[in-house]
């Protein structure tokens, strides 16, 4: 099976090049199935349930999230509703799911701790969903976005997992890593899969603002910015009877 997992979608520029780029990916590699981190497709900051439908109908079947799933609060009542949609697991007693199915493919979203808000343990809320999902419906095939700020905890996560889920792949930095592997058991990772956002930008923001913001260290308000974008993605092939991924590779497509 062909999976193709999207960095962080920053605003109307990439939800644009996603209209633009991602049936063209889908046909060329022969995709089966496509997740994207969407928690920035509003304006840079959340999601609304008209942006998660126009990723949708562009061709992304999972949309995951991270810590500005919150930011824009008409998404709450949506992801109890079945859109496919999902926040870190490891928020404790919030709304939503932190994992679906989709096509007997297990998706689960965790949130790293480090430089991020204080959560439940990620590692321990894996541990508990995979000893569920086993009894339960027993998944071949399991994807994990990782939304974490150190690269220490997301390697960690990717060892600690490798051979009970088939791929980690981290978000959140929006900066892509060059550090696609298998590890020894079978589990695909990468670091930071990046961002699908403006190229001239400060992580997506204009980069005038974020200069100010560190110049004075006054709050300053972060628009989007424009220009070239960049869809930074990652492919894994996944043996669909072992659940242990094959090949992976960075793909980075660039539209203006």
């Amino acid at each position: 099976m062909r999976i193709l997992m999207i960095g962080d979608i920053i605003g109307k520029p990439g939800r644009q090049a996603i209209k633009a780029l991602l049936p063209e990916v889908r046909q060329e590699f022969g995709i089966d199935m496509v997740i994207a981190n969407g928690e920035n497709t509003a304006g840079g900051f959340g999601i609304t349930s008209d942006t998660a439908y126009e990723l949708l109908d562009n061709g992304v079947d999972v949309l995951t999230s991270g810590n500005h799933i919150w930011d824009q609060k008409e998404i709450i009542p949506s992801m109890d509703e079945g859109l496919p949609l999902i926040r870190p697991a490891n928020y404790p007693n919030a709304p939503g799911r932190g994992f679906l199915f989709h096509n007997g493919v297990m998706v689960m979203n965790l949130m790293g701790r480090v430089f991020m808000p204080p959560l439940d343990c990620p590692f321990r809320t894996a541990d508990m969903i995979l000893r569920e999902v086993k009894t339960a419906e027993n998944p071949k095939i399991i994807i994990v976005d990782f939304h974490a700020e150190a690269t220490s905890e997301k390697q960690g996560l990717g060892w600690y997992l490798d051979g009970r889920v088939s791929a980690v792949l981290g978000t959140h930095t929006h900066v892509g890593t060059v550090d696609a592997k298998i590890l020894p058991k079978g589990t695909g990772y990468l670091t930071d899969v990046g961002m699908t956002g403006p190229i001239n930008s400060v992580i997506g923001s204009e980069v005038d603002a974020v200069l100010d913001r560190f110049l004075t260290g006054m709050p300053q308000r972060l628009s989007v910015a424009n220009g070239p974008v960049t869809m930074n993605s990652v492919l894994l092939d996944i043996d669909s009877e072992t659940g242990k991924t094959t090949a992976i590779q960075r793909i980075d497509r660039t539209v203006d």
